[in-house]
């Protein structure tokens, strides 16, 4: 465990990202370490910055590549030339040799590869961070390609999410940090990231986002070819697409941008509101355009990896909150957060509503080229922090597909208003949901467990009245053997009562003076009181 952040801080030193620290923005005390750290003595090298930022990703491993494959999507964020080179890490990460491919291939598949594949190239057609694809031909002539998990990497994995469970955890002693659940975060983090170890996962994944847009003009999925897949090796059709980040190819064959920006879009809302199945890891090296039809485009959708869903109620309130955003209803969207349980249930919603409105207002009605969602973000999260707002882990893969989503969009058509094209389509789903038809698709869906149910209704609704008169019966006898105890308890009460009025008579009968004698000579309201309190004790 010792070894992994000390060889992180090794490459921190040897490609100096201390270099990329705004100094100006920290605090002073971070400024001053900063200006007498020793790694002003190691030299900085050739290398430009975003390219040693990409080689110190490169060799940090998968977690990290796949952090520089999410910032190489915000252009708004980072210069070009830091952005142009974390671009690189989507598809062209360094690849393993050939031949452990084909061994791990026959491996798992049982066969040697000249009986398995008419054609397979042992050169890879890409090279991410946690797999790299081959591209081959089926004996039936069919080209498929092949993704291969690579060597190893599963071990050091395990290191880094050792590593941010520490953090996790340290974060979690600090009140500020406590609200963003980083313990759980991590954790849905490395449910999501290790189900990309198997392939099998990704082909399920990758046949259900098929099914789901089956015909549609907006979104193709190829097919998986099932008998050659295994947990370490996926067979999959393939695709000649333009590659949806090579802006250049796609102007040449007169691609309409502005339609496929919108369509990008569309997509997004449709997998998340529709289908409540989403593809979560929309970086632009797993998206490509089809060359077919270039003025009506259709995206081609790939490494199905790592997919998202949400639950009913999360799907509600989410597209609530974002219609109420569309009419610039700021009390809507704060009433929604308490009703959900998002912030405080004493929250005044109000001040909550004003807050709000600071942030969003300045954004709405600007095309997407004038909107920052990472500047956004952070100021929803200062907001977060003023009312112990806590971060749901559950939309953390969404929010991330947003930021994907949005990054894409800037590339194609920086001119696209995102809420224009969002807002028609949200209200139409509300209304089919409420609506007579979202009812009836309701019904529908649940009309096999109904008609399952139906002929056993009488059965269970004699049991239900069996039950309710049981338990009257025993309610009925309960309230009988406590009304009995309370009357036994009456009765042991007014005894106790009397005994302690017999003795206190008896006791001042028999201290009005000693005992020999007494009867004779005791005048007669004292040989009344020893009577009296001899007959209580008695009757008690």
């Amino acid at each position: 465990m010792i070894l992994r952040p000390l060889r992180i801080i090794w490459v921190v030193t040897r490609y100096r990202l201390d270099t990329l620290l705004p100094l100006e923005k920290l605090p002073w005390w971070l400024r001053l370490i900063f200006t007498w750290s020793p790694l002003k003595l190691i030299p900085v090298g050739e290398r430009s910055r975003g390219e040693r930022l990409r080689l110190a990703l490169e060799s940090l491993g998968p977690i990290f590549v796949k952090f520089g494959q999410m910032l190489s999507t915000r252009r708004d964020l980072f210069p070009d030339d830091i952005a142009n080179e974390l671009k690189r890490l989507q598809d062209q990460v360094p690849p393993f040799p050939g031949e452990q491919a084909e061994a791990l291939i026959e491996e798992s598949l049982g066969e040697p590869l000249e009986v398995l594949f008419a054609e397979f190239s042992r050169e890879p057609l890409a090279s991410a961070s946690i797999a790299q694809v081959h591209t081959a031909r089926l004996p039936d002539g069919q080209d498929v390609v092949v993704k291969v998990i690579r060597p190893g990497i599963e071990r050091v994995m395990r290191q880094d999410m050792a590593l941010m469970y520490l953090v996790a955890r340290a974060l979690n002693k600090v009140p500020e940090a406590r609200r963003l659940h980083p313990v759980e975060v991590v954790r849905d983090y490395e449910t999501t990231l290790f189900d990309e170890l198997d392939l099998t996962k990704e082909a399920a994944n990758t046949s259900q986002l098929k099914r789901n847009f089956d015909k549609s003009p907006l979104l193709y999925v190829p097919s998986i070819h099932w008998p050659l897949t295994r947990h370490k090796v996926m067979v999959q059709e393939r695709i000649h697409g333009v590659p949806v980040a090579d802006i250049e190819a796609l102007k040449a064959q007169g691609t309409d941008l502005k339609r496929l920006a919108e369509r990008g879009v569309e997509i997004f809302f449709t997998q998340v509101f529709r289908d409540n199945f989403f593809h979560a890891d929309m970086h632009p090296g797993n998206i490509f355009v089809s060359r077919q039809a270039p003025s009506d485009p259709q995206y081609i959708a790939i490494d199905c990896g790592i997919v998202g869903s949400l639950t009913r109620e999360d799907q509600d309130y989410l597209a609530r909150n974002l219609l109420a955003f569309f009419h610039q209803d700021y009390y809507e969207v704060a009433a929604l957060h308490i009703e959900s349980g998002w912030v405080a249930e004493d929250t005044r919603a109000n001040e909550f509503a004003a807050a709000v409105r600071t942030v969003c207002e300045p954004i709405l009605e600007k095309p997407l080229k004038d909107i920052s969602f990472g500047q956004v973000l952070l100021g929803l999260f200062q907001t977060a922090r003023r009312f112990n707002m806590e971060v749901q882990p559950q939309l953390v893969l969404l929010q991330k597909t947003l930021l994907n989503i949005e990054g894409l969009g800037r590339q194609l058509y920086p001119d696209l208003d995102l809420w224009a094209t969002a807002k028609p389509y949200l209200e139409r789903w509300m209304k089919e949901r409420a609506g007579a038809q979202g009812l009836w698709e309701s019904f529908k869906r649940q009309a096999p467990e109904l008609t399952r149910q139906l002929p056993e209704l009488p059965v269970l609704a004699h049991q239900a009245l069996s039950q309710t008169e049981k338990r009257s019966r025993q309610i009925t006898q309960q309230g009988e053997v406590m009304t009995h105890i309370l009357g036994q308890l009456t009765r042991q009460a007014r005894r106790i009562r009397r005994t302690r009025l017999g003795l206190a008579l008896a006791a001042v009968a028999l201290a009005w003076q000693p005992l020999s004698g007494w009867l004779t000579d005791q005048p007669w309201p004292v040989l009344v009181a020893a009577g009296i309190g001899t007959l209580l004790v008695i009757w008690n």
